[in-house]
């Protein structure tokens, strides 16, 4: 079963990032955590110039709702990995305590004096290809309604549940990360029926073009948007709002990240030349409306269930 998680690296590319991530936002509303598993570089020992830029890492963010963001990275070296053949499916990945397949990941990590540990199980109905440009890169989403069970503990706080949480589970892949990009993922509940999802991706391309995908997952049905007839993105305060059609309906969104939990990371640049800044919020605001040609008209909302993230230099 192809299930978009397959290794794209072998342990010898000498440039390239691969990331395995999820975000989830917990049921009881207290937060969200943003898991990360990351190769930059096997074949040259990662950005060995770059302090805690290892050729393997994994990265674990805690996001309280209402305070700002923690994150904790530990380095592994590359004689730790194991992880399945290029195309492999299954796929899995571990390094030291810290492992992810097709539908679970686990992970112990002791960072500046603190412990975390989580082992989640995650179920779906929808996934899809967001971009796939071969060796420049590509974004795929395994698990784009995700619904995760399990345990997470911090410091010895714990959350806990059959259903801890939703979200989503996505895997991408560069010779380079892009000049600039922006990205959202929005989970939309809905009670005794099948949740929504919106997913959209923006980032630059040669000769001055710009990559733009919309997907709605919705009632059942993927509907997939390829431009914006409207688009406006700020990152201070942090909100992207875009409008797009396509033949079946008109789609109006509206993403916010402008609160305390916008978190600011160092992204390594896969030359090594140094990092640059990434602006992410798992507790972003979504809203968007849906209007069909029959005139009917649907409002999804969620207060802390999407994750807005912008990188690199973006031509505000």
């Amino acid at each position: 079963m192809y299930t978009l998680n397959e290794a794209y690296s072998s342990v010898s590319v000498r440039r390239r990032y691969e990331a395995w991530f999820l975000r989830i936002g917990l049921a009881d509303g207290s937060g969200a955590w943003w898991f990360r598993y990351l190769l930059l570089n096997p074949g040259r020992s990662g950005c060995s110039a770059i302090p805690g830029q290892g050729p393997v890492q994994v990265w674990a963010t805690w996001f309280p709702n209402g305070d700002k963001p923690k994150t904790y990275i530990q380095c592994f070296p590359l004689s730790s990995l194991a992880l399945s053949r290029r195309g492999q499916s299954p796929f899995s990945l571990r390094t030291g305590e810290c492992e992810i397949d097709e539908t679970s990941c686990r992970g112990i990590l002791n960072v500046e004096g603190h412990s975390i540990t989580w082992n989640l199980q995650c179920r779906s109905t929808f996934r899809v290809t967001l971009s796939n440009k071969g060796w420049i890169g590509f974004s795929c989403t395994p698990h784009s309604d995700a619904a995760f069970s399990g345990e997470i503990t911090l410091d010895g706080r714990k959350f806990s549940g059959d259903s801890l949480g939703f979200g989503v589970q996505g895997h991408n892949c560069g010779y380079r990360h892009r000049d600039f990009w922006a990205w959202t993922h929005a989970y939309f509940p809905a009670l005794g029926g099948n949740a929504s999802t919106l997913e959209a991706l923006t980032y630059n391309m040669p000769l001055g073009m710009i990559f733009r995908k919309v997907v709605l997952w919705h009632e059942g049905a993927q509907h997939v948007f390829r431009g914006f007839q409207e688009a406006s993105i700020s990152p201070d305060p942090m909100c992207w709002r875009f409008t797009c059609r396509e033949k079946e309906m008109e789609l109006r969104a509206e993403i916010s990240g402008s609160h305390a939990s916008l978190h600011r990371l160092p992204y390594a640049k896969t030359n090594c030349s140094g990092t640059f800044e990434v602006l992410n919020n798992s507790l972003a605001s979504a809203a968007i409306r849906i209007q069909r040609p029959n005139g009917r008209v649907e409002q999804l909302e969620t207060p802390t269930g999407a994750v807005l993230e912008i990188g690199g230099n973006y031509p505000f």
